[in-house]
């Protein structure tokens, strides 16, 4: 029996936290904690609206550079997760449509990249 494996954390290297946190709120994410643990170690978790897995902004988390992540996430309506995005105040690149899917890629403002994804089937579910 092979065991189910589910992605919890995503680090996503920042320069400011705060701006980090207040830009994925503004987007939706929940704060799930925010606790500075010692001197030099900030952890902030923001989960995405319906996620299961969530992002780690903070000091001290990671040894990536800021503007380093890429992170594809699966939406179910590209046009609607666009507007989402522009409503928001973030600059959202056109609706890219290809044989796999309908995309959507935008960046945070120390420019880690994120992928939307709308696709009609999952093998998966």
């Amino acid at each position: 029996m092979t065991a189910t494996w589910k992605i919890e954390l995503i680090p996503v290297p920042v320069t400011d936290v705060d701006r980090a946190k207040a830009f994925y709120q503004r987007l939706g994410f929940t704060a799930d904690h925010d606790h500075t643990v010692q001197p030099g170690l900030r952890f902030v978790q923001l989960t995405p609206p319906g996620s299961a897995c969530s992002i780690a902004v903070g000091e001290g988390i990671t040894g990536k550079a800021p503007g380093s992540q890429e992170i594809q996430v699966v939406v179910a309506d590209a046009h609607a997760a666009r507007q989402q995005l522009l409503d928001a105040g973030v600059e959202a690149g056109d609706v890219d449509v290809q044989p796999w899917g309908t995309f959507v890629h935008f960046r945070d403002p120390d420019g880690n990249s994120w992928s939307l994804q709308a696709i009609e089937t999952r093998p998966n579910g």
